[in-house]
C-alpha cells in the first residue's frame, strides 16, 4: 500500500533539481548551451559519475578538478575555473525563469507553520538557485552535498544534514524524484523517504517498495502528510 506513517517525523528535507522543479523544464532550456559545450558536459558528466562513487573529501572541489582535468587535458587549476564558468555560474540564468511544481511552496508553508522543521540537500550548490523559489527563508538547513564532502547516494550528505537539523535520521522525511541517489541514499541512513515521479509513470502504476510514499503531484504528498497527522492527533485525543 502507499501509505505515508508520520509518526515521530520533525523535519522534512527536499532534494532540489527535479524535486522542486521538474527537470523537464530545465532542459527545454539547455540545447543551445549543451551543444556549445558538449564536450565539456559530457566529460563532465563522466567525472560525476566518479564523485558518485567516491569516499568522501573536504577538497571537494579540487578533487572533482583534478578528475576533470585529466579528462580535459589541462591544469586542475584551469578546469577548475572552467567548471565554475561552465557549470556553476553558467547555468544559474537557466532556472530565473523557472517555475517550481505545482504545490511545493504551499506545502513547505504548511509543513513550517504547523511546526516541522525544513531543509534542502542538493547535489549541486543550492546558492544556484538563488532564494529556491521563495523557501530559503523557511529553511532551518540549507545544504549542498559539495559542500558536505561527497554526493548522494553517499551516507556522508544525508548524516551532515540530520545533524544540522539536530535530529536522528529516523526523524526525518526526505524527498526526492532520483531512485538511486535520493531514495535510496535516505532510506540507507534510516530517513524515510518520498519518491516524485512522472505522472504518466504513477498513472501506470510506478511505485517502489523500497520507498515509503511515491507521488506524482504534491497535493497527492500533502494529504498523506496531514491525513496521517490528523488521525493521530484524533486518537490521542480519545
Amino acid at each position: 500500500m502507499n501509505t505515508l506513517d508520520f509518526t515521530n517525523i520533525k523535519a522534512v528535507a527536499f532534494d532540489i533539481d527535479g524535486t522542486i522543479y521538474r527537470t523537464w523544464k530545465f532542459n527545454i532550456r539547455m540545447p543551445v548551451y549543451f551543444f556549445s559545450h558538449g564536450i565539456f558536459f559530457l566529460k563532465y558528466g563522466l567525472v560525476r559519475n566518479i564523485m558518485h562513487k567516491s569516499e568522501a573529501t573536504d577538497e571537494f572541489v579540487k578533487v572533482q578538478a583534478q578528475h576533470m582535468a585529466k579528462k580535459l587535458h589541462c591544469s586542475p587549476e584551469e578546469a577548475e575555473k572552467r567548471l565554475d564558468k561552465v557549470i556553476y555560474k553558467g547555468l544559474e540564468k537557466k532556472f530565473v525563469h523557472i517555475k517550481p511544481c505545482k504545490g511545493v511552496v504551499n506545502l513547505i508553508k504548511r509543513l513550517k507553520e504547523s511546526g516541522y522543521k525544513i531543509a534542502v540537500l542538493s547535489d549541486f550548490p543550492p546558492e544556484q538557485k538563488g532564494d529556491i523559489w521563495g523557501i530559503r527563508d523557511l529553511c532551518d538547513v540549507v545544504l549542498g552535498s559539495e559542500e558536505a564532502g561527497a554526493l548522494k547516494p553517499a551516507s556522508i550528505p544525508f548524516l551532515k544534514l540530520a545533524d544540522k537539523l539536530a535530529l536522528s535520521p529516523e526523524e526525518i522525511l526526505y524527498v526526492g524524484n532520483n531512485f538511486k541517489y535520493d531514495i535510496v541514499g535516505a532510506k540507507n541512513v534510516g530517513m524515510k523517504a518520498a519518491w516524485l515521479v512522472l505522472p504518466s509513470l504513477f498513472k501506470g502504476g510506478k511505485k517502489a517498495k523500497f520507498a515509503d510514499f511515491t507521488f506524482s503531484h504534491y497535493c497527492q504528498l500533502e494529504e498523506a502528510i496531514f491525513k496521517d497527522r490528523e488521525h493521530k492527533t484524533d486518537t490521542s485525543s480519545e
